[in-house]
């Protein structure tokens, strides 16, 4: 009897080796039922009898073989229990360890069957070990899609629900730092209102980071605004977290268009507190911006170490943090390495472009360019 054959034809008993195995790892908050244990073993087995009994081409075979062309087919059989198994609370272990029983449980009750092994067997073995793989692939893939979604909406329920307290705790050191009697008050409350700011830029960044990787962009609301009251804002926000640090803003040309203000704001703000962080020992960070006849740039400026150019390939990577020399006087890195990643995205969002250059007599300098929405000659004064 052939593989596929002995698939189709045994169902049944390979479906309750199936369950029983499935019920020795489930979580072991669950209770499943009999339909969910199995859930969709039957349509994955006969998946795996159809590609054993297809007809292959040499270089079909070959690029199997190779992995090539590994993405997940979603309407699988496969693909839907990774979803399921995931909703269940079945680990990724838990999840390959299933097709590993399958694979075994398939292959003990068939070789008994077998009265010699020929050409033909070996290779409805392999083929049979290719579709399993195939299946435990797409299975893995959409749990791995699933997981990240659910930890993406995880990160934005927090940094949202952070934002209340924070505020909060942003209002009391303003108030002890303004109000407070005597100088160690002042101190405590100069020190709440710069933990604050950081916190607060982390929870944003976090919120941003959770919605670019749900929705796959920023929504971007324009309305007309002026650059330089977006540096201001931006340079005040660094200047909370950064008290040591020396900012600079500079201005020319005509600076309103329309902007989404409170996003700008935040890429500014992310961009000079990375310039803060690495700034040289005693150096100033600067903020310029300029208007010009179809576009608005603002750059940020810092002096430090050279940024190779590897770092500077990876510098909007999500997650990426540089390391610091012992030159630099920014304080510890409290980033979580998202900073120029949601710069960089918001910046893109509003149809700009942000690059960054490195060099020892320039310095490290950050230039975002927004394009008007209204180029005119009379933008320029």
């Amino acid at each position: 009897m052939n593989l596929s054959s002995f698939i189709l034809g045994n169902m049944e008993e390979i479906l309750v080796e199936w369950k029983a195995f499935a019920k020795q790892v489930q979580p072991e908050s669950g209770d499943m039922s009999s339909v969910e244990l199995r859930d969709h073993g039957k349509q994955i087995l006969e998946e795996i009898s159809r590609e054993v009994d297809c007809e292959e081409t040499d270089k079909e075979k070959c690029d199997k073989s190779k992995g090539i062309k590994p993405d997940a087919n979603h309407d699988s059989a496969a693909s839907e229990h990774g979803t399921v198994r995931h909703a269940s609370g079945f680990t990724m272990p838990q999840v390959i360890s299933e097709y590993r029983a399958m694979r075994a449980s398939v292959l003990k009750l068939w070789m008994p069957k077998m009265t010699s092994a020929s050409e033909q067997t070996w290779n409805e073995i392999f083929r049979f070990n290719e579709a399993i793989d195939k299946a435990l692939a797409e299975s893995a893939m959409t749990y791995g899609l699933r997981a990240n979604r659910t930890r993406d909406t995880f990160l934005a329920i927090l940094g949202h629900d952070l934002r209340s307290p924070l505020a909060t705790i942003t209002m009391a050191g303003d108030y002890l730092s303004k109000r407070g009697e005597g100088a160690e008050i002042l101190q405590i409350g100069a020190r709440v209102k710069r933990s604050a700011a950081t916190m607060t830029a982390m929870v944003h960044d976090l919120i941003e980071y959770a919605r670019v990787q749900l929705d796959g962009k920023i929504p971007i609301s324009r309305n007309l605004a002026d650059m330089e009251q977006i540096c201001q804002a931006a340079l005040d926000d660094a200047s909370a977290a950064y008290p040591a640090c020396a900012f600079k803003l500079e201005k020319s040309g005509l600076l309103l268009d329309d902007f989404d203000s409170p996003r700008l704001q935040q890429v500014f703000s992310n961009l000079l507190s990375n310039a803060a962080q690495y700034r040289g020992k005693n150096d100033s960070v600067i903020i310029a911006a300029k208007g010009e006849v179809d576009k608005v740039t603002v750059q940020v400026k810092n002096n430090g170490p050279v940024i190779s150019s590897d770092s500077l390939e990876a510098i909007f990577d999500p997650l990426v943090q540089l390391s610091k020399s012992e030159d630099q006087q920014g304080r510890a890195t409290t980033s979580l390495g998202l900073g120029l990643f949601i710069a960089r995205s918001i910046t893109e969002a509003h149809g700009g472009k942000i690059e960054v250059t490195s060099s020892k007599e320039l310095g490290t300098i950050f230039t975002v360019t927004l394009f008007r929405t209204q180029p005119s000659k009379e933008n320029i004064q």
